[in-house]
């Protein structure tokens, strides 16, 4: 049971797939609520683009990313203010362009396809000191902006056209946001892979919005759910011998499950016992 923990490798991988898991799960709850899971799926694609061509430009991979990643957001943003545009066609154009790059760079360039390897389905042995660094900064920031910000983005989730009558600032708002959610993939690149982020972002908050109907209550049982399956799903990828980011997914799915039974049962007996009294 505690063999892996005498590997150094094993204990970064742990941790940093924990802060990622928990990182995903908090701004997973607003990518939820806004009904933007597409944009979190198609994000990560746009910023495995990115990745690769700050690689090409020997730019820092996590500044890169972020910027490139921040820029797709917005470009998304404003291309579907368009009314003639839907944001399933933009984000489909700028997203697949944006990976679709990616794929061209690193077919030019074969000597660094195994290093983006990782990117694509997540690898714990590949953590490094940096990288933990970069993960535990993100995760601080975003939950220190997220808790500044959480009137604001409380408001501009739930009725987006009355916040702008009232003076809160959409488009800064959205700017902030999308920068943090660009970062949120980047840092969980390595540990939960750019196929498998979408899920990672998803899960923990729908498992959450099941249980309760309090915004706070979703956010910290959101953000618990995350790390717990970060923990536990890198715990089982050691003994499977899988992907972290697959089994960290897998665990996910496998709580969504039983949460839908339970929730299932539970509301089926709450209307037999009003029925019946």
């Amino acid at each position: 049971m505690l063999e892996p923990f005498q590997y150094e490798f094993f204990i970064k991988g742990l941790i940093a797939t924990t802060l990622v898991g928990g990182l995903c799960g908090l701004i997973g709850v607003y990518i939820v609520l806004r009904r933007m899971a597409y944009v979190g799926h198609g994000l990560s694609h746009a910023v495995f683009g990115g990745a690769v061509v700050s690689y090409v430009m020997s730019i820092n991979f996590f500044i890169g990313a972020t910027i490139w990643g921040f820029l797709a957001s917005i470009l998304i943003i404003l291309t579907t203010r368009r009314r003639q545009i839907g944001a399933d066609a933009a984000i489909g154009i700028i997203t697949t362009a944006s990976f679709a790059l990616g794929v061209a760079l690193i077919s030019r360039y074969k000597t660094f396809t195994r290093d983006f390897e990782a990117a694509l389905i997540g690898n714990m042995l590949g953590v490094s000191g940096g990288d933990l660094l970069a993960i535990a900064v993100v995760a601080l920031v975003t939950a220190v902006a997220l808790f500044l910000g959480y009137k604001l983005l409380l408001f501009a989730t739930f009725d987006e056209e009355v916040s702008r009558f009232y003076g809160v600032p959409a488009g800064w708002v959205d700017a902030m946001f999308s920068l943090a959610l660009a970062a949120t993939i980047v840092v969980s690149m390595q540990v939960v892979g750019v196929t498998l982020i979408a899920a990672a972002i998803v899960i923990p908050p729908i498992i959450a919005r099941l249980l309760t109907d309090s915004f706070k209550t979703i956010i910290f049982l959101s953000t618990g759910l995350g790390a717990f399956c970060g923990l536990a799903g890198i715990y089982a990828s050691w003994h499977v011998d899988v992907s972290s980011g697959a089994s960290v997914v897998l665990f996910g799915a496998v709580l969504f499950g039983l949460t839908l039974a339970y929730t299932g049962f539970r509301s089926r007996w709450a209307r037999r016992r009003v029925a019946q009294g």
